[in-house]
C-alpha cells in the first residue's frame, strides 16, 4: 500500500500537462484541425441551472478549426450519395464557404465518420471554446457584437473563417454564433452535477422533453439566437433525428490524439489511488477496472484491484 501511494505523486506530475494562459495551440495536420492538449479546466458556469460548475480533465485531442462548410459537405454527398440537408438550395445559406446547415445529428455523425473523425464530446467542445484562459466567451469575458454572428444582426450565416478577432484562445473560429453545433453527448439538465471528472462522455440517454424523444446537446449559439446563448458553457438541445432550427444547425469534427488511450489508463490508475486514500473503495474499484480494461496484464493494477476488493469485503 505504501509503495502504491508513494508512486501517486510521480504519476500526478507526469500526467499534469496543461497549457499556460496565452499559449498557442499546435496545428494537428493540414486538415485545418487544432490540437488541444490534455489538462484540467472548469466546465460549466453560474449562468443557468443546467451548467453547474465543476472541474474536468480531458485527454489530448484534435478539433476542427472551422465549422464544416458547404463545400466539404458537398464532397461527402458526392462520395457517399448521402442526401442533401435542408436549406441546401437557400441562396442565403449555400455559398461554398458558409457552414453547412439543416443537418441533424445523424448527418453530422456520418460526415465525421467518413472523414475518419468523430463528433466532439461536450467537454472537448467547451474546453476548445474557453481556451487556456477559460473565457466566458471565446474571445474573453465581455460580450462584443463585432466578434460573432448572432441575434439576426447579419441575417444569414457568415463564411466559416469569419470573425478572426473572435477566435478562441486555441484559435478556433465561430465557437460563438454563426451555427449551433452538434456534439456527441446526450443532454440531461442534471448531468453536470454527477459528471465524472475524467473525460466525461455524457449521460447514457437523453432527457425526454414532453415525450418528444431524447435529446442531444447543441453548443455555441447561432446567427438567429440571442446573446444569452453565446457564452462558452451554454447548453441547448434537439432530438438527434430533428433538423428543426435547421437554418442555424451545423457542426465540426474532432479526433482523438495518438497515444491518448494509455494516458487515460494512467489517469484511471491515478484516480483509483486517490480514491483509496480517501477510503472511497467503490470509486477506487470503478477506476481500476477502467484501467484494467485497456491494460489487463498489468500486475500493479491487478494487485491494486485485489487490495480494493479486500477492503470492500471488510
Amino acid at each position: 500500500m505504501n509503495k502504491l501511494f508513494t508512486s501517486t505523486n510521480a504519476i500526478l506530475m507526469s500526467l499534469s500537462l496543461t497549457v499556460a494562459p496565452g499559449a498557442t495551440a499546435l496545428a494537428a495536420n493540414t486538415d485545418d484541425m487544432v490540437f488541444i492538449p490534455q489538462g484540467e479546466f472548469n466546465m460549466g458556469s453560474k449562468d443557468h441551472s443546467d451548467e453547474a460548475p465543476h472541474k474536468v480533465v480531458v485527454g489530448g485531442y484534435h478539433i476542427d478549426k472551422y465549422e464544416v462548410s458547404n463545400a466539404q459537405y458537398r464532397e461527402f454527398m458526392k462520395a457517399t450519395k448521402h442526401p442533401a440537408p435542408a436549406y441546401w438550395d437557400d441562396p442565403r445559406l449555400n455559398s461554398p464557404n458558409q457552414p453547412v446547415v439543416g443537418v441533424n445529428w445523424y448527418d453530422s455523425n456520418a460526415f465525421c465518420e467518413w472523414k475518419g473523425k468523430r463528433l466532439p464530446t461536450e467537454a472537448e467542445w467547451e474546453r476548445a471554446a474557453k481556451g487556456p484562459d477559460e473565457s466566458h466567451y471565446p474571445w474573453g469575458h465581455k460580450i462584443d457584437p463585432t466578434r460573432a454572428n448572432y441575434g439576426q444582426n447579419v441575417g444569414k450565416t457568415k463564411p466559416v473563417d469569419s470573425y478572426p478577432e473572435g477566435v478562441s484562445g486555441y484559435g478556433l473560429y465561430n465557437m460563438a454564433g454563426n451555427v449551433f453545433e452538434w456534439v456527441n453527448d446526450w443532454y440531461d439538465p442534471n448531468y453536470f452535477q454527477v459528471s465524472p471528472a475524467l473525460n466525461p462522455q455524457g449521460p447514457a440517454g437523453g432527457y425526454n422533453f414532453a415525450n418528444q424523444g431524447p435529446v442531444k446537446v447543441l453548443k455555441g449559439g447561432s446567427w438567429l439566437a440571442p446573446q444569452t446563448s453565446l457564452h462558452t458553457s451554454h447548453r441547448f438541445w434537439n432530438q438527434p433525428e430533428n433538423n428543426s432550427y435547421g437554418v442555424g444547425l451545423g457542426f465540426r469534427c474532432a479526433k482523438s490524439a495518438d497515444g491518448d488511450s494509455m494516458e487515460m489508463v494512467r489517469y484511471h490508475f491515478m484516480h483509483s489511488l486517490i480514491s483509496m486514500g480517501k477510503e472511497r473503495w467503490n470509486d477506487a474499484l470503478m477506476s481500476i477496472d477502467k484501467a484494467l480494461e485497456n491494460d489487463p496484464e498489468n500486475r500493479e493494477y491487478q494487485e491494486t484491484r485485489k487490495m480494493i476488493l479486500k477492503e470492500i469485503k471488510n
